[in-house]
């Protein structure tokens, strides 16, 4: 089918219950003017007329040309919607969403029948509105995302504050500032809306640290505080590269409604779009899964066994990876039989299968250990994958395996029970699984942390009692993963690990006893049978319909002031969030984008009090007579007992500052 006989709407708007109004952009099949048709919602903020618009399109005319009505809904604050945007995952936003499922089957376009699909925080809101059961909701498609708020997600993990709750805020701050489109809202309503946005949405780093538990605010939309709620089927797609790598398997094994999971070696971004590859035509598998639930056609889709996981090869380290070696297996259920559990011992810097003896082995890691890590989520962007463990390994306590007598594959969450104490009332372990080649390169497998005062309870933090031995439980991302023939296994424990996670207040050493730790691994068994379904390559992308106006550059890098100690890491990105792509002209709109971010990490090895985290932003609108600029800086550091952040807005329309705004916050810390 022609993109011609796609009937597309720039902006229809959404009516909801209390008078405001959203933003959406509407494809229609032909199928449309003889009769109505099913319908599928992309519900996000990331504004549909400009930031995501290449993006959005690259997906909906596929659905379109599949025979389905496709929504792109800008949420309430956001792009040309009306309101401001509370929070993430706020009430009203997932009861937005309900209403929004709801009016859009009511439309004469719409035979009342309505799935949901988004990646990220489209994955989110597809769970959450699902467990709100609006009746025209058939089926969701989650992508890289999770049912747990506090499990998994940028905020906390394991107990321990991720420095993603900075960094994703700080990007937040700068979209909540971003203005509606006067040609879409009015020339005479728009610096109105803008204004009542710049005004009303709070700084959400400070808004997110103040809840430093697993308190109400985490519990909100977790669809895992009742997994009864969600009763339609769920396709679940995912990522090794990504953060979301737990959810798969929990939702696997606790959503009654069918379930399907695929996970492939990408980053964050949509599966006909992975990297690593192999990229797989993610479109079609939709719409098969569409056509099953929504259009009653045997397609075969659920026939197949539903689980099914890219099994990657090792590889050597590297910060930057385009292609990732590997098969595809599949399970018949979660938890597999075919995977079995075996435990192998902390002993005297060696990974036995049985407990050994010795002296008890301590670490008080530098402050930089982590520089290795990369980035706690790739978005695929050049160096943010984990680089050579060995960078780091001089800072951990060190356990290796004999060389593998025979390849084994991981594939689950592996988990480390611990048996420990620390020096000091405050502190977290920090735990990598690492693939050691002969060769001594070390790659990253699955990493895990435990915020210690959280050893008990997430709700209710108890400092330690300094070298009381305490014993926990350490879960690692899940992972897929065949270990080599002649390859070591590795766990390495430190105290550390920045800059993924705000360092504790003080230096802690941690101290294990040999034989008294051990570490699970999930082992899939070999097995014959058939090979799995050929996944097809994604068709080749339509033609982008932009213009380059200026080039974008990048710097990602690690620098050590020799005079001072202080270690500091900077990602800058002439082009935004997600690549350095310059300025860019949107021809459809004449739109000009532009971006430009400049995140600095700075800590002295020594002085976990040194640390510091910096964000500044700038993005543009330019069209016409309607220009607009937005600037924007965050900064957090903190003392031994408060968080202390900053942040600063500044907004031009042509050459006028017309919104200027500094602000602090002290936010007493409590266990972190």
């Amino acid at each position: 089918m022609s993109d011609d006989a796609i009937e597309v709407h720039e902006t229809v708007w959404i009516g909801l219950p209390d008078g405001a109004r959203l933003a959406a952009r509407l494809w229609l099949p032909p199928e449309a003017k003889a009769g109505p048709v099913p319908a599928i919602l992309e519900y996000i903020p990331y504004r549909r007329r400009d930031r995501t618009r290449m993006r959005d399109e690259s997906m909906h005319p596929h659905f379109a040309r599949a025979g389905y009505a496709a929504l792109r809904v800008d949420m309430r604050g956001s792009g040309d919607s009306d309101g401001v945007m509370e929070d993430e995952y706020s009430e009203q936003e997932i009861r937005d969403g309900h209403d929004v499922v709801q009016w859009i089957a009511a439309q004469d376009w719409c035979d009342g029948q309505v799935a949901m699909f988004g990646k990220s925080w489209g994955a989110y809101t597809s769970f959450q509105v699902a467990a709100t059961r609006p009746p025209a909701l058939k089926a969701i498609a989650p992508v890289m995302g999770t049912d747990d708020r506090w499990l998994e997600d940028i905020h906390f993990y394991g107990g321990c504050l991720t420095n993603d709750n900075f960094w994703w805020g700080a990007i937040m701050q700068l979209y909540n500032a971003m203005p509606p489109d006067p040609a879409i809202v009015g020339q005479d309503r728009w610096q109105a809306m803008w204004r009542e946005r710049l005004e009303g949405t709070p700084f959400w780093p400070a808004l997110w640290l103040g809840h430093q538990t697993h308190d109400h605010m985490w519990r909100r939309g977790s669809i895992s505080e009742n997994y009864d709620d969600v009763q339609v089927p769920v396709y679940y797609f995912g990522g090794w590269a990504d953060l979301f790598r737990d959810t798969p398997f929990r939702i696997a094994e606790r959503l009654k409604a069918p379930v399907k999971v695929l996970m492939g070696p990408w980053a964050h971004l949509y599966p006909h779009e992975g990297s690593p590859t192999p990229k797989v035509d993610f479109l079609g598998e939709l719409i098969r899964f569409w056509d099953h639930w929504l259009k009653g056609r045997d397609t075969g889709l659920m026939d197949e066994p539903p689980l099914r996981f890219w099994m990657q090869e090792s590889v050597s380290p590297a910060g930057t990876r385009a292609a990732r070696p590997g098969r595809w297996v599949e399970e018949a259920a979660w938890p597999s039989p075919n995977v079995v559990e075996r435990r192998l011992w902390l002993n005297a810097s060696t990974l036995e299968e049985a407990p050994g003896e010795g002296a008890p082995m301590s670490i008080c890691s530098p402050q930089t250990f982590g520089a290795a890590g990369g980035d706690m989520c790739s978005f695929a962007i050049p160096g943010d994958m984990p680089a050579d463990c060995r960078a780091d390994a001089g800072g951990a306590l060190l356990f290796r395996t004999a060389p593998m007598e025979e390849a084994v594959e991981i594939l689950g969450q592996p988990a480390l029970s611990l048996t420990l104490a620390a020096d000091r009332p405050q502190g977290f372990v920090a735990a990598l699984l690492v693939d050691e080649a002969p060769d001594g390169a070390q790659t990253l497998i699955s990493r895990g942390f435990c915020n210690l005062t959280h050893r008990n309870s997430d709700t209710a933090p108890e400092p330690v009692v300094p070298g009381e031995q305490m014993t926990l439980t350490l879960p690692l991302h899940a992972i897929a993963y065949r270990l080599p023939e002649g390859h070591r296994l590795m766990v390495q424990i430190a105290s550390t690990y920045w800059p993924i996670l705000w360092p504790a207040p003080e230096p802690v050493t941690l101290t294990l006893w040999p034989g008294a730790s051990a570490l699970s691994l999930p082992l899939r068994q070999s097995r014959e049978g058939s090979a799995p379904r050929l996944l097809p390559d994604p068709p080749e992308p339509a033609a982008r319909r932009v213009t380059q106006i200026r080039d974008g550059s990048m710097e990602r890098s690690v620098h050590t002031d020799l005079t001072t100690g202080v270690e500091t890491q900077r990602v800058f990105i002439d082009g935004g969030v997600f690549g350095p792509v310059g300025d860019l002209r949107l021809d459809e709109t004449g739109t000009v984008l532009s971006d430009r971010s400049d995140r600095r990490y700075t800590i002295h090895p020594d002085d976990p009090l040194s640390a510091r985290a910096t964000m500044e932003q700038e993005a543009g609108f330019s069209r016409d007579d309607w220009q607009v600029r937005i600037a924007t800086y965050a900064e957090q550091t903190a003392t031994a007992t408060e968080f202390h952040l900053k942040a600063r807005l500044r907004c031009w329309s042509g050459e006028t500052l017309f919104f200027e705004d500094e602000r602090e916050f002290t936010i007493p810390r409590n266990g972190m």
